[in-house]
């Protein structure tokens, strides 16, 4: 059972999770890159169920640890203080926004499958990534509420995969296993499962971009139920390989 959640990475979604986390009565070690001086405000906020470390104390502390970097900066994850932890991969690959990775253009090889192989000694499980960091906080239910969403998980390790399932209902949502890592391509960016599903508010009329961030955090999300995203999943389509 988790009592003490390890972030790596507190931005949007480490800090939604966060707060989950701590709501949800568990321990939260918190860090990111700049280190945890710069993380006292949001400790302060959180409670006394939190505190700030670096990552490698992170990784240590956490009996299990959520890795919500960018991508493109998975190797700097502490593959040594996560040595037989099982290790929550939030990380999507955005080419067009951060650059392209060839590896993962060229051989099919999805990013939670690269992390895993940087984490050769750990249990990564795909989870938290498709959803956004707004909704992801408002959206969390009681287990068992009529408007409780869902939310895909993948991993090769049943137990770990177990153990990342009760993280996800402990936090307010009813996991749905949708495989292994090489399935986690079904839950990525562009795919039918992927933020839309829970994010359907439209605004009334054109807003700036300073008024459009002010109704993006402030809009409503919308339940996806498990059913749904089953169906969502399977509904998706793998992309073609990039040879060129």
């Amino acid at each position: 059972m988790t009592k003490t959640l390890g972030l790596i990475g507190a931005g949007n979604i480490g800090s939604a999770l966060a707060r989950l986390a701590v709501a949800a009565g568990l321990d939260v070690v918190l860090s990111n890159s700049r280190g945890p001086e710069t993380l006292t405000d949001l400790v302060a906020e959180l409670g006394p169920r939190a505190r700030a470390a670096t990552p490698a104390e992170a990784a240590e502390a956490g009996d299990l640890v959520v890795a919500t970097i960018l991508l493109g900066a998975y190797e700097q994850l502490p593959a040594a203080a996560l040595a037989d932890k099982t290790v929550i991969d939030t990380m999507n690959y955005y080419p067009d926004r951060f650059g392209p990775i060839a590896e993962l253009d060229e051989s099919g090889l999805t990013s939670s499958s690269l992390v895993q192989r940087h984490l050769a000694d750990s249990q990564v499980i795909k989870a938290f990534n498709n959803v956004d960091f707004v909704r992801l906080f408002t959206l969390a239910r009681p287990a068992g509420a009529p408007d409780r969403s869902a939310l895909p998980i993948a991993g090769d390790d049943t137990a770990a995969k177990a153990e990342a399932a009760a993280l996800v209902d402990v936090l307010g949502y009813d996991p749905v296993d949708i495989g292994t890592l090489a399935d986690s391509w079904s839950s990525q960016p562009g795919t039918p499962v992927h933020v839309d599903p829970y994010f359907t508010a439209k605004p009334v009329r054109e807003l700036s971009q300073e008024e459009m961030y002010g109704w993006y955090v402030q809009a409503p999300g919308t339940a996806v139920g498990a059913d749904q995203v089953r169906a969502l999943v399977g509904s998706a389509v793998q992309p073609a390989l990039d040879h060129a």
